[in-house]
């Protein structure tokens, strides 16, 4: 949709090069949902068992790569390399956002700093790569690329901040609540505000 819908802004018609690159952020989502679900160790997603559950955690990898590999070479055999280095750049933040969050996991005294420069690698940069490509796709604009890459960037903090929420709360969202709480990893409800100092104890 975020593809879709930033391809519009730059054209009357939407072309095949913007449907690819919708397709290449849907397979790359898809990919890091899988992954996220056996790092996770979670068993649901969406309402419905993850892949995890169903084949265990060999397959579910294999199924993440392979899905990785199709949008990858959806891109390259039709030769959309900018868009493919917008989304490639997108991956390479996630999984530098996943590491820095299991880093910081164990630590209950996270800043807030650190909390958004999280976010924002692992959840928003995916967005704001749909976004950009969306852009590249219809325009080939740098310039208006680089505008829509900083609102989905803003659109998906904020799109994390509220799922964080969720996983304090008691509503059915597809997905186990109080997994964040469990795994003690400090999101912003619980975060220490960055001008203050933090305790170096939690009893």
């Amino acid at each position: 949709m975020f593809v879709l819908l930033s391809a519009r802004l730059f054209t009357d018609k939407i072309e095949e090069s913007s449907f690819r690159a919708a397709s290449l952020v849907e397979l790359l989502h898809t990919a890091s949902l899988v992954h996220d679900d056996v790092v996770d160790d979670s068993l649901e997603r969406r309402g419905f068992f993850s892949v995890n559950a169903l084949w265990k955690n060999k397959i579910a990898v294999l199924v993440g790569d392979y899905l990785l590999s199709k949008g990858l070479l959806l891109s390259l055999n039709n030769k959309d390399f900018r868009t493919l280095e917008i989304l490639t750049e997108a991956v390479r933040e996630m999984s530098e956002g996943e590491l820095l969050q299991m880093e910081k996991a164990r630590r209950l005294n996270i800043k807030e700093d650190v909390y958004f420069d999280i976010i924002r690698r692992k959840t928003a940069s995916l967005l704001a790569a749909a976004c950009a490509a969306g852009a590249w796709s219809a325009s080939g604009d740098e310039a208006g690329t680089a505008l829509m890459h900083q609102f989905g960037e803003k659109v998906g903090i904020a799109f994390q901040i509220k799922d964080d929420l969720f996983d304090y709360g008691t509503a059915n969202i597809g997905k186990p609540t109080g997994i964040d709480i469990r795994e003690k990893k400090m999101t912003l409800p619980l975060s220490t505000p960055s001008n203050m100092p933090t305790r170096t104890h939690v009893n």
